[in-house]
């Protein structure tokens, strides 16, 4: 079992920036990859961006550019900066590790982008 916390959420103006983070607990050993997914309302829940233990990583068009992931395997982090945010990248954005077995998948923390 792996647990995942996600932190850093928030409002911010168009154009601002925010970072969030997510700790992962449990049985990080099997983990193959992390990263981020989010949802926003009546919309499917869409991949923004992830990184597997090679340290590949893949990033939606939407936000190659403006977003960036990293991953600190010492403390079981992954993170995501973005930056020049837009109102269509509000949604929940929710943590997301990757073992053999199955997907684990944290609370999510809101993003709210004004205009």
């Amino acid at each position: 079992q792996v647990q995942l916390v996600e932190s850093g959420g928030g409002l911010v103006q168009a154009g601002g920036s925010l970072r969030l983070s997510c700790a992962a607990s449990g049985g990080v050993f099997s983990i193959n990859a992390m990263g981020w997914y989010r949802q926003a309302p009546g919309k499917q829940r869409e991949l923004v961006a992830n990184m597997a233990n090679s340290g590949r990583t893949n990033y939606a068009a939407s936000v190659k550019g403006r977003f960036t992931i990293s991953r600190d395997n010492a403390r079981n982090m992954v993170y995501v900066q973005m930056n020049s945010l837009k109102p269509e990248d509000t949604g929940v954005y929710l943590c997301n590790a990757q073992t053999v077995d199955r997907d684990y998948w944290g609370q999510g923390t809101q993003v709210t982008v004004s205009s």
